[in-house]
């Protein structure tokens, strides 16, 4: 069974979904793949399991803090592939970027074969744990915002809540994540 329930929050409504046990979604307010392997009418419960430490996580994020992904208890559904992107995802540092090529990079050393830049930005873009998995800190080759899920106005305003120097193009952080 999955439970649903919103929060607002700086960047809009967010939608969570929570499968009674655990954390499987993250959603903004009309990103793409809104609620993607949520059956339609899911019972809202703002009481399910993992809610009550995803809310706790996200006023300390938005206040400033950094809080630990560990600290809420998430179960995101996907593929193998896509569950390998998005433990990358979370390894992302807080005001951290990096790359789709510097992820497929990492990914076909540590599987053993060659993936694309493309292949890894549709599992970013699925990432159903948005925010948390902070897929928000992945841009392209030459350092630019390429689409953003949630938008880009929202991937500006999350990156630089955190700090990230909006003031052109990105250097991407070389070597934070691989």
């Amino acid at each position: 069974m999955r439970y649903l329930s919103h929060c607002d929050s700086p960047v809009g409504e967010l939608t969570l979904a929570g499968d009674g046990a655990a954390v499987c979604g993250l959603w903004l307010e009309g990103q793409k793949y809104y609620c993607a392997k949520v059956p339609e009418g899911a019972p809202a419960d703002d009481g399910a399991p993992g809610f009550d430490a995803l809310r706790r996580w996200l006023d300390a994020y938005f206040a400033g803090e950094r809080p630990a992904i560990a600290d809420v208890p998430l179960a995101p559904r996907g593929s193998d592939f896509q569950q390998h992107v998005w433990r990358i995802l979370a390894e992302i540092p807080y005001g951290g970027l990096t790359t789709y090529g510097e992820m497929a990079v990492r990914i076909a050393r540590e599987r053993g074969r060659a993936t694309s830049a493309l292949v890894v930005g549709g599992a970013v873009g699925h990432n159903p744990v948005s925010v948390v998995a902070p897929c928000h800190r992945v841009v392209g080759a030459s350092g630019s915002l390429t689409g953003y899920a949630g938008g880009l106005d929202r991937e500006r305003w999350l990156l630089m809540h955190e700090g990230v120097d909006m003031g052109g193009m990105f250097t991407p952080k070389r070597g934070t994540v691989l």
